[in-house]
């Protein structure tokens, strides 16, 4: 079964520790500060997990042969990446480029890692292997990966 918005939701109620403005967030599935970002993430896990989007939207996993989202799919044909990119483009769709940081964008940037890893190979195989594990780990947990980007700091005592 693909990833759902209750999977998505309840997995963000695991204990993690938040902080906004110095006030610890007991729960950030519905404080008013990230409800409606949670609300939009688990529309695109419903979206995809829809019966008349599942083909569209995922693929089997390889290892557990879950259905997770195509965005961590490792394109071995032509077809394959033509699915792939039909897969990006329905979920755009359903929020006309406005979610700046979806699913799929820290996805694509892991799976890149991946394909490339044996450049990463060359140079250190012990991280090389981190990181086809974290990939693997993600990809059959059909991770929501982001990053936040912050000023640069120059004085760290701040």
């Amino acid at each position: 079964m693909a990833k759902t918005s209750k999977v998505h939701v309840e997995s963000l109620q695991d204990g993690r520790q938040v902080y906004l403005h110095g006030e610890l967030i007991e729960d950030v599935t519905i404080h008013p500060a990230f409800r409606n970002s949670v609300r939009s993430a688990g529309y695109l896990y419903d979206f995809q997990s829809a019966a008349e989007n599942v083909e569209l939207m995922t693929f089997a996993s390889p290892e557990t042969g879950e259905r997770v989202n195509r965005c961590w799919q490792l394109a071995r044909s032509y077809d394959e990446l033509v699915k792939r990119r039909q897969a990006a483009e329905a979920w755009a769709e359903t929020h006309y480029g406005f979610m700046g940081r979806s699913p799929d964008h820290v996805a694509s940037g892991i799976v890149g890692l991946y394909i490339g890893g044996d450049v990463m190979e060359k140079w250190d195989p012990a991280r090389a292997g981190a990181m086809r594990d974290y990939y693997h780990f993600a990809r059959d947990n059909d991770l929501f990966l982001t990053y936040v980007i912050i000023n640069p700091q120059a004085d760290r005592s701040k």
